[in-house]
């Protein structure tokens, strides 16, 4: 699987948005706040870093730029498995890469492992 992160991959449309924090199951791998369920078609993920924590646009599209790089390196730990994910940061404070993507890691192990 190519280390890429096309726009199809990319989740949007609130009906999707809404069903998916509605119907997905949630859990922790701090910091971020993982939301995921099943999806028939392929894998799209949502990054988000919230406005409440971080008022500079700089700062919040960092953390997302380190979210979906860690997701694009390690994308093929899903197994290829078929989700729609939510990755919300919930940190107040800006971490480094290496922690986003030890947590992005983790998550996608704990999403791809059997239920």
């Amino acid at each position: 699987m190519p280390n890429t992160f096309p726009k199809h991959n990319k989740l949007c449309g609130k009906e999707r948005i809404a069903a998916l924090y509605k119907d997905g199951k949630r859990f922790t791998a701090w910091p971020l706040r993982v939301t995921y369920m099943p999806a028939e078609q392929t894998t799209q993920v949502l990054v988000w870093a919230p406005k409440s924590l971080f008022k500079h646009a700089v700062q919040r599209n960092h953390l997302r730029r380190l979210m979906r790089e860690a997701y694009r390196l390690h994308q093929d730990l899903l197994g290829g498995e078929h989700c729609l994910i939510a990755f919300n940061y919930m940190d107040k404070e800006v971490q480094p890469y290496a922690v986003v993507e030890k947590a992005l890691c983790k998550a996608l192990k704990k999403i791809a492992s059997p239920r």
